[in-house]
């Protein structure tokens, strides 16, 4: 087994397929695995199976659990709905709701991955082509010392957004600039107001811009993230940024002053343009199969780009566990499987953010909307995401 990107997609691939008894060679075009990226969530959906594989415990001492989500009007900073959390989600779901760093995240899932022994990761190993051969495929890499060579049974591609194999198995579109751009920093905790340290993840909701923060490295960091309305789109993941140039897209008529206060706290700021891509009808090309956003990029919405990943590789995982000498017939239903949940998670978090930048007057709909719906009856809008897990056993005809 090839699994191709050493990210959190790549790296949770490499453990189920090992957890079901595969040897994987994992390939990831980075010379080493740093600490990159922000803060994310990780809704119970996802922490069921981080936690099946083994690494909900190497975890818990850097995540933090909130306890609820609060949403407030962008320029009130007035609380439309707070959704409970915590202790509210563990007994309805049975496993919890993190906030964590991404760093975090990703290292724990490398240590994992590093002790265990049927996995063999290759760093500086960027994926260039594939080519079948009967029952075999053949994967080519390039490093900085030349092109190498692999053999496995399959090839899952967890290549990301900009995927490599997305378009050697025939997906013709290319990502495409959704005209938003995402702006995120760390600070200290202790620079933030008592309010914001609290266990809790805020979303303020303006016209043509929204802000999240939340606590990650246990407690210790804030993360902020802030997603406008902008022309900017450049490629990548951490292009550096002004905090004056932020601040002039937020006019402070249009935006409380304790949010303000906080925005300019972080003296380093970093930005992304955000793209999607139109939702795929075949996942799979014979023995390879794209998973997480080389088959699925999310928009950041709905807090469920990662947990959707990991939810890849589990079905991924089981489907070629239960019929190991067909792989293409085992990654053919692993999309059949997913293909039509991704596609709605992907809908809905396009939807949400149409929403978050309502101008003034369908701003007031929504606002009045979500403080009728109350935080109990929003979480239980959610269950069909949170209380997912995967089949004990999956139909593959």
């Amino acid at each position: 087994m090839i699994v191709a990107g050493a990210g959190i997609a790549g790296l949770t691939s490499a453990l189920a397929f090992a957890r079901s008894g595969f040897h994987v060679t994992l390939l990831e075009q980075a010379e080493r695995l740093e600490e990159t990226g922000a803060g994310i969530q990780l809704s119970p959906n996802a922490t069921r199976i981080l936690t099946e594989l083994g690494v909900g415990e190497r975890l818990r001492p850097f995540v933090v659990t909130p306890q609820g989500l609060r949403v407030r009007n962008g320029r009130t900073g007035r609380q439309l709905v707070h959704m409970p959390l915590g202790e509210t989600v563990a007994a309805r779901y049975g496993a919890p709701y993190w906030s964590i760093h991404r760093g975090d995240l990703q290292a724990a899932l490398a240590a994992a991955v590093a002790g265990d022994i049927n996995i063999n990761l290759k760093l500086g190993r960027r994926m260039e082509e594939f080519d079948v051969h009967g029952n075999n495929i053949s994967v080519s890499s390039r490093s900085r010392t030349g092109v190498w060579h692999e053999q496995g049974d399959a090839l899952i591609a967890a290549d990301g957004l900009w995927s490599v194999a997305r378009a050697l198995i025939g997906s013709g579109d290319t990502p495409r600039f959704v005209r938003r751009v995402a702006w995120r920093a760390l600070i200290p905790a202790e620079q933030a107001a008592a309010e914001f340290r609290e266990p809790l993840i805020h979303l303020w909701l303006g016209a043509d811009a929204h802000v999240v923060h939340y606590p990650v490295k246990a407690g210790a960091l804030i993360n902020i993230v802030v997603i406008v309305d902008d022309s900017w789109h450049a490629p990548g993941w951490s292009a550096p940024a002004n905090r004056a140039d932020l601040l002039a897209r937020l006019p402070a008529q249009r935006w409380a002053p304790q949010l303000l206060e906080l925005l300019n706290a972080p003296a380093t700021w970093l930005r992304w343009a955000l793209y999607s891509r139109r939702p795929l009808h075949r996942w799979s090309q014979g023995r390879v199969a794209l998973i997480g956003d080389a088959a699925h990029p999310m928009l950041p919405y709905l807090a469920q780009g990662a947990a959707m990943a990991i939810e890849d590789a589990a079905i991924a995982a089981r489907c070629l566990a239960q019929k190991p000498d067909d792989a293409a017939a085992a990654l053919k239903a692993y999309g059949a499987v997913r293909r039509a949940r991704a596609n709605k998670v992907q809908r809905l978090a396009a939807r949400n953010g149409q929403r978050y930048h309502f101008g003034r007057l369908n701003g007031m709909v929504r606002d009045t909307a979500m403080r009728l719906m109350g935080g109990t009856r929003l979480l239980q809008h959610y269950d069909w995401i949170y209380d997912w897990r995967p089949p004990a056993t999956l139909s593959l005809s």
